[in-house]
């Protein structure tokens, strides 16, 4: 099994930063693609960034030019820090990683989820 998990959520007041990290740990043969969605109360979740194996990166634009994902493969860690926070940016947010894991003797690919953190930003 595979397990995502997050740290480095709370509270913070609007215009200050965090930085969020999502470890993967379990039978791991290759980690693929890593993103960070976030969902805010009564909201769908949302896709906020998402970074390759090679460390290209996507974001969406509400959060393009404040917020940067990294990874650190030798690590199966990736990051988010968020800086220029607005009180629009509290939600839960969650680490997604596409994995390949050894499950049952055999290698297969698994979406894998963390349990989320929560990010308040207080106006």
């Amino acid at each position: 099994q595979v397990q995502l998990v997050e740290s480095g959520g709370g509270l913070v007041q609007a215009g200050g930063s965090l930085r969020l990290s999502c470890a993967a740990s379990g039978s791991i043969g290759r980690i693929d693609t890593m993103a960070w969605y976030r969902q805010a109360p009564g909201k769908q979740r949302e896709l906020v960034a998402t970074i390759s194996s090679g460390g290209s990166t996507n974001y969406q634009d509400s959060v393009q030019g404040r917020f940067t994902i990294s990874r650190d493969n030798a690590k199966n860690t990736v990051y988010l820090l968020m800086n220029s926070l607005k009180p629009e940016d509290t939600a839960v947010y969650y680490c997604n990683a596409g994995v390949v894991a050894l499950t049952t003797g055999v290698y297969r690919y698994l979406e894998v989820w963390g349990q989320g953190t929560l990010v308040t930003v207080s106006s």
